[in-house]
C-alpha cells in the first residue's frame, strides 16, 4: 500500500502526472481484514460494506439470471482485496499507469492478479443500448464544482464524503480510527450485462414503426438517444439539446411535469433522480456520484439477434452512505 500511494493520482494534486491518466486504489472489507486491521476498527464500518453485495443480493434485486452464484467470478468473492483503476484518453498510456502500478506488487509475496476488465468510451459518448451515458451529475457544496443541473442546489459535503455534515446534519459515521475514515468514500463496483439485441426486439414488438419504437424507447430512458431529455423535447427529438451540456440536464419536474406526462414516473431517469418532485427533500439523501464506462464490443446497428458477445457497463458509485444511496436507488 505503500507503494501503491506514489503510483495513484493526488487528492491534493488532483491534476494528472502524466497526460491525463490516472489511477486510483480502492480497498474491499476483505482486503482491509487481510491486512490485519483490527476488528473493534472492522466493526466500524457500514454494515453493507462489511458484508458485501453477494451477500445483500435480495436487497439489490439480484435474483434469477443476476444472482450471484451466475456472477463472473471472482467478483462478489472474498478474493478480491484491492482494486486499481486506470483511465486515460488511450490504451497506450492505460498500459504504461498499469506497468507502473504492476511494478509495486510484482516483487511482493502473496499478491496476485486475479481479474482484468478493459473498458472503453463508445462513439457520442453512449451506452451499449444506444443512450447518450454521463449526463446528469451532483456538485458537491463548497467544492467549487458546478453539477450538470444549474437548477440544483449542491447537496451537502458529508453525502459524498466522510467526516462532513450532511443533509440530514450529521453526516454517516466514520470508520474508527478517524483517520482510516475521514475523507474517505464507499465504493459500490458492479459489472452490468446488457442485453442489446433483446432490448431492439421488444421496442419493434411493442410499436407499430421505427419511429414509435424510438418514442417508447424515450419514454423507458426519459431521455431520446441524443440525450435530449423529454422534459424539453417531448414529442421529437433535438440532438443539438441532447449534445450540449449546459441545456441538457437543466430542467425540474414538480413544477412542470408533476404527474409525468412528459417525462413519465417511472422511467429511468426520474426512478433513479426524481429532482424536486420528491417529498420534504427526500431525493437529496440519495444523490450518487456516478461513473461508468462500457466494456465489449457494439452490437451493430440493425441486429436483432444475440451474438453471445458480452457487452455492458461497468458501474461505480462514490458515496458516504452505501445503504441510502447506492442500495436504496438500485432496489427502487
Amino acid at each position: 500500500m505503500r507503494r501503491l500511494s506514489a503510483v495513484v493520482a493526488s487528492a491534493a494534486h488532483p491534476e494528472s502526472p502524466t497526460r491525463d491518466t490516472w489511477v486510483s486504489v480502492a480497498l474491499s472489507f476483505q482486503g482491509l481484514r487481510a491486512l490485519r486491521v483490527p476488528q473493534s476498527s472492522l466493526d466500524s464500518f457500514s454494515p453493507q460494506f462489511q458484508q458485501g453485495m453477494a451477500a445483500r443480493a435480495k436487497v439489490l434485486g439480484d435474483v434469477g439470471d443476476s444472482s450471484p452464484e451466475n456472477w463472473e467470478k471472482p467478483l462478489g468473492t472474498s478474493d478480491v482485496h484491492v482494486v486499481i483503476t486506470a483511465i486515460s484518453t488511450d490504451s497506450k498510456h492505460v498500459e504504461s499507469a498499469l506497468d507502473r502500478a504492476r511494478n509495486t506488487y510484482r516483487e511482493l509475496s502473496g499478491i496476485t492478479a486475479v481479474w482484468r476488465q478493459d473498458c472503453h468510451a463508445l462513439p457520442d459518448e453512449k451506452e451499449p443500448f444506444g443512450f447518450k451515458d454521463g449526463i446528469s451529475h451532483p456538485a458537491i457544496e463548497g467544492s467549487g464544482i458546478p453539477g450538470s443541473n444549474p437548477r440544483e442546489v449542491p447537496p451537502k459535503a458529508g453525502e459524498f464524503v466522510l467526516g462532513y455534515p450532511d443533509e440530514i446534519g450529521k453526516g454517516a459515521q466514520i470508520p474508527e480510527p478517524e483517520i482510516l475514515g475521514r475523507n474517505g468514500c464507499y465504493v459500490a463496483f458492479r459489472k452490468l450485462h446488457q442485453r442489446v439485441a433483446a432490448f431492439r426486439q421488444y421496442l419493434k414488438s411493442s410499436a407499430p414503426d421505427a419511429e414509435a419504437a424510438e418514442f417508447l424507447a424515450a419514454k423507458m430512458m426519459g431521455r431520446w438517444r441524443s440525450g435530449a431529455p423529454l422534459a424539453l423535447c417531448p414529442m421529437h427529438d433535438d440532438p443539438h439539446i441532447g449534445i450540449d451540456s449546459r441545456r441538457n440536464n437543466d430542467f425540474l419536474f414538480k413544477a412542470d411535469d408533476a404527474i409525468g406526462y412528459r417525462t413519465p414516473l417511472g422511467c429511468h431517469i426520474r426512478r433513479m433522480n426524481p429532482r424536486d418532485a420528491d417529498v420534504a427533500g427526500l431525493a437529496r439523501i440519495h444523490r450518487m456520484i456516478r461513473r461508468g464506462t462500457a466494456y465489449g464490443p457494439v452490437l451493430a446497428a440493425g441486429v436483432m439477434e444475440d451474438d453471445a458477445l458480452d457487452r455492458g457497463l461497468m458501474f461505480a458509485f462514490v458515496g458516504a452512505n452505501l445503504g441510502r444511496q447506492f442500495e436504496f436507488v438500485q432496489s427502487e
